[in-house]
């Protein structure tokens, strides 16, 4: 590509693909020490706010303190956000084409339960399964022990944004085409979620193909999200969204995003205790994580360290949000920082750079055949118009 082209439509798809997911796990690795907490919290904890990487909450305390024990959050570790991320660019890298539930039972599954890796935050070599939340357990309960349809296991698993955060993949090997990531990350979440968690799963994915559309920005991926999503996860992002475009800087969003999600959002007031409504099938909620992820896009004008640091100083399950903005950020061409990325590669004993070089060879291979199974329907429809019509 000339210099003058690249000017025209932004980054390759190889340095998407690379910057969405470096960017993706190193915001992970920078929410995990505050997850849970609020912005308020974070600010007295810190004496100011969140600006890179920092250490566990709790400091040397980290293997006893509740409710964080027995995980290493901080000092660069990468959480199950970024664990499962990478799960899934390995089934793409077997499956090598498109997925759906069923490759989720055949692949994701069984990656989990019987290929033992290192767990950053257990600072140990361990199963994954041994590190994941009990809403993605259910996925190996249901499909494993179960033997569940895979695209009906996901009903009901707590709704949240357990299926949502791992998406960005889908939108890198649909890169450019929105609308077939969400049909594709729907399909695959269907064996994880239900009702507004596998919406997002499926709008998530959307963005993330959005934003490696040449030229595209963060006002566009936001639009191309509203075309897809439906009920209350397309209001929570409107409104989220038209709360974040009068802001410029995090500090100024922190408070006002909060409010504008929290019609929507069913953990309530407090993330750790959430209310009796939390996490159940509505068709009027959405998980918190997306709405402000694109929130923090739009406030940081899509540049990685202004909408990440947002993410991460938000509180909360900043950890995904961030993940999230990460990924986007990254996506639309802005990397995240060199030596942010190297620690947390170090810290997290873990390439971040080999699994986008996979996804790209994986993606590159899926759309040649996209392209000739949309020729060969194209052949045969113009076949179809030019036969005679019969009397």
């Amino acid at each position: 590509m000339t210099a003058k082209a690249h000017e025209t439509t932004g980054p390759r798809l190889d340095e998407r693909i690379t910057g969405a997911l470096v960017g993706a796990a190193v915001g992970d690795a920078l929410g995990g020490p505050v997850e849970g907490y609020s912005p308020d919290q974070i600010l007295e904890r810190h004496g100011g706010r969140v600006h890179g990487i920092v250490g566990p909450w709790n400091g040397d305390d980290w293997r006893t303190a509740r409710p964080i024990a027995p995980y290493h959050k901080g000092d660069g570790h990468v959480t199950d956000d970024t664990l499962m991320t990478h799960a899934l660019v390995r089934v793409y890298a077997t499956v090598r084409d498109h997925l759906d539930a069923y490759a989720i039972a055949d692949h994701l599954v069984p990656d989990l339960m019987t290929n033992p890796r290192w767990i950053p935050e257990l600072e140990a070599e361990a199963l994954p399964l041994h590190r994941i939340f009990l809403a993605e357990k259910w996925m190996v309960a249901r499909l494993h022990y179960g033997h569940v349809d895979p695209r009906e296991a996901g009903v009901g698993n707590i709704v949240n944004c357990g299926a949502a955060m791992y998406m960005a993949p889908v939108g890198l090997v649909n890169a450019a085409d929105p609308r077939a990531a969400y049909a594709e990350a729907l399909d695959i979440a269907g064996a994880h979620q239900s009702s507004y968690g596998r919406e997002a799963a499926g709008v998530f994915a959307a963005a993330v193909a959005a934003a490696c559309t040449p030229g595209a920005t963060p006002e566009s991926v936001v639009t191309a999200c509203l075309s897809l999503a439906k009920d209350g996860t397309r209001a929570a992002i409107e409104k989220v969204c038209e709360v974040a475009g009068a802001h410029r800087d995090f500090e100024s969003a922190l408070v006002p995003l909060r409010e504008a999600v929290t019609p929507y959002d069913t953990v309530g007031p407090d993330y750790r205790q959430p209310t009796l409504g939390a996490r159940r099938p509505s068709r009027l909620h959405a998980i918190e994580e997306l709405p402000v992820a694109l929130g923090m896009l739009l406030v940081g004008d899509g540049d990685y360290r202004a909408s990440v640091l947002g993410a991460v100083n938000y509180g909360r399950d900043c950890d995904s949000i961030a993940t999230m903005a990460g990924a986007l950020a990254g996506a639309l061409g802005s990397p995240a920082p060199e030596d942010w990325s190297k620690t947390v590669a170090e810290a997290s004993r873990l390439d971040l750079w080999e699994a986008p070089r996979v996804l790209t060879e994986v993606a590159v291979e899926i759309h040649a055949r996209d392209v000739r199974r949309r020729r060969e329907h194209e052949a045969a429809f113009a076949a179809l118009e030019d036969r005679p019509c019969s009397d």
